[in-house]
Order: C-alpha cells, then structure tokens, then sequence
C-alpha cells in the first residue's frame, strides 16, 4: 500500500475510489450523478502569479466587487464553468488553480489548509486585490474557513460548500459512492490534461492524502472567533460530509446562515447550477 493509500483509509476511502474504479453512475435523480460540465468562457485575462514557492494560475471575468472562487480538492478552475457566466454580471471573477492543483504548480512543501489560504491572500496581493468575497466548494470551503479565521481583513463574506472543520465531519462510506468514485476519475483525466507534471498524479494523490488524514483541524473555538459574514451550505445527499456536521459549523459561527440544498449532493455547482447561482447571489446581495 502506498502511503497515500495508507493515508486515504484513514478516514475510510480506500484506494480503490482514487484509481476510478467502479461502475458508470446512471440514475434520475440529480444528486446520482455528477452533473453537467459547461465549457469555460475566455477570460478578460489569466496568467502565471508568483505565489509562495510555487507559480499559481488565475483567470479574471468581469467587472465589479471582486469574488473569488476556489475549487475542492483535485479539481481545477475550470470546475465553475457553469457559475462565471452568472457571477460575471455582477461581479469581478477570479478563479484559480490550487497549489498542484490542475495548472498552478507544486513545491516539497507539505499540503496544508494554511499554506494554501496563504497562496490565495498572495495572489490576491499579486492582484491588488485588497478585500473580495469568496466562495468555496469542498477543500476550497476550507481554504476559505481558514482566511476568515486568520485574515478577516481581506473578506467581505464567505460561502463555504462543502466543507469540514476537522475529519470527524467526514462519512466513512464514501468510498462507496459511485458519483464520488466518478468524481475522483474525472479529476485524474482532468490532472493528465492540465498539469505540467502529468505523469507525477500518484505522487500529487498522496501528498493531497496526507493532508486530508489529518486536516482539517480547526477547534470550535476558532469557529466561533469568526466575524465574516458567512453562508454555510452543502447538498442533502452529500457523499463525504455528515449533515450534523454541517450544520453543527452553522452553529458554531456567529450568524452564520445555513443552507442545505435538496437533490443535490457533494457536486451541486454541476447538478443543479441555476440553483446553485442563485443561492451564491442572493446570500452576496444581502445587507
């Protein structure tokens, strides 16, 4: 067993669901598949930021408040397709590649939520951009947990999908799930495609494992120190994140607001996007 493989059973996905294995998800149901992918827009323009120890891809849409949009785990900017569209109209749209992640590359450096909430607070100041709004989906959730906890100064509000504030939240039956399976070996194609190491997605997969062993680790205590105005949401079918563990993050941050979206599941952004949007939007107009 590789260490990344050894790292992953630690909380109950086996190695198995990162190969891709498993059956071809068919179903009616939204939240049984992954949804539909929308072909990204050009961008008003993208590049290279130096970022840290690593060089970190962004791309800019529209005119506005800035909003920033961070992709889960093993995923890539590309995955809000189906959202610029809608948040361009209102908004200045920067989305990224994490660290490793599709074309931002990677140093030695462990994984942690810290370092890469640091990448985003530098590419932001590679974009003199002094504040922004934010939102979140799975890993990119807790990226943003952590600026609110660390740099509240730099956020206007946070939407965070998806997300955990320690592996207790995490289902360990996920490794069942055909639609998570079908993420994972969507992301691996994705990672070959994108990536100036394609041949390196083992490697990449196991430092990304090591993270998520042990990370996130944020305290209650943390969560109730935040004073972002914060929208906490996730889908009702969601395969790696326990539902009181959502809402207990609700809970725990001073005014937060909680939604959960029916017929969706970890994926909602594909599965139910003009629903999705509309939830992002509204909780961005509020006073």
């Amino acid at each position: 067993m590789t260490p990344f493989a050894a790292a992953i059973a630690g909380f109950g996905v086996g190695f198995a669901l990162i190969c891709g294995a498993g059956p071809e998800v068919r179903a009616e149901e939204p939240w049984m598949t992954l949804g539909e992918f929308a072909e990204m827009p050009a961008p008003a323009r993208s590049g290279y930021a130096p970022v840290n120890d690593i060089e970190m891809y962004y791309a800019v849409y529209g005119a506005g408040e800035p909003l920033i949009l961070l992709h889960g785990g093993l995923g890539n900017a590309d995955y809000w397709a189906n959202q610029i569209p809608a948040f361009a109209e209102r908004y200045q749209v920067i989305v990224a590649d994490s660290r490793g992640h599709g074309r931002s590359t990677r140093s030695d450096q462990p994984y942690s939520y810290a370092l890469m909430a640091s990448d985003v607070i530098a590419l932001m100041d590679h974009l003199q951009i002094d504040r922004a709004s934010l939102v979140g989906w799975s890993d990119g959730g807790i990226i943003g947990l952590d600026i609110a906890m660390n740099h509240p100064e730099r956020l206007d509000k946070l939407f965070a999908f998806g997300a955990n504030y320690n592996v207790g939240g995490l289902r360990a039956d996920v490794a069942d799930s055909t639609v998570f399976n079908a993420y994972i070996e969507k992301a691996g194609t994705d990672y070959e495609r994108l990536s100036k190491t394609p041949a390196e997605y083992e490697a990449f997969l196991e430092a990304i494992g090591g993270m998520w062993a042990t990370q996130p680790n944020y305290t209650a205590d943390q969560l109730r120190a935040i004073t972002v105005p914060t929208m906490i949401a996730d889908g009702a079918h969601d395969e790696g994140i326990k539902q009181e563990h959502t809402k207990e993050m609700a809970e725990l941050i001073p005014g937060a607001e909680l939604l959960v979206m029916p017929d969706v599941s970890h994926f909602a952004m594909w599965q139910k996007p003009a629903e999705f949007n509309r939830a992002v939007l509204d909780f961005l107009a509020e006073e």
